[in-house]
């Protein structure tokens, strides 16, 4: 593994370990774990599935497989709280969800366990160094996993410009 990936690695876990102390911390005070503000929440837990995903395309693209197991196991632990950042109501304009996360509730929860899964199956084959399994896996997880929920239930982004 190169220095960078090392690195990129020990900021994610460093991440993950804030987000856990504080999120125990202010559970015991009583209050709800995040800034208070949902949408910059959901909006920072993305970036941070985004970076993960990143990481396991370059993992995958190098040969390291093993080393994917633990941006899928973040993928699959993000994936598992996501319904519960997106309360009745906090859609705005900083939002990127579409009114049909709330229309279709029972949906999207299974949109965001479908990724639990895949993602629970992508590190169990990156720990067992299947290769084959990963490669195929990665291949169409952005599709199966993250597109079931950013598809039917995500504004997309702007086309990019284009050039003339």
């Amino acid at each position: 593994m190169r220095r960078h990936q090392y690195v990129r690695a020990g900021i994610l876990f460093g991440f993950l370990a804030i987000l856990t102390v504080a999120g125990c911390a202010s559970m015991r005070s009583g209050m709800k774990p995040g800034s208070g503000d949902v949408v910059a929440d959901r909006q920072r837990l993305m970036r941070l599935n985004g970076a993960s995903w990143g990481d396991i395309q370059a993992k995958a693209k190098a040969g390291n497989i093993e080393g994917i197991a633990v941006n899928a196991e973040t993928l699959a632990m993000n994936a598992e709280h996501i319904p519960s950042m997106f309360p009745q109501g906090s859609l705005t304009d900083k939002s990127k969800a579409k009114p049909e996360v709330w229309q279709k509730f029972t949906e999207f929860q299974a949109a965001s366990q479908n990724m639990a899964t895949l993602s629970a199956r992508l590190r169990d084959a990156a720990k067992a160094k299947d290769a084959a399994t990963v490669d195929a896996m990665v291949k169409e997880f952005g599709g199966k996993a993250c597109g079931t929920c950013h598809n039917p239930f995500r504004v997309p982004p702007p086309p990019p410009p284009r050039s003339s």
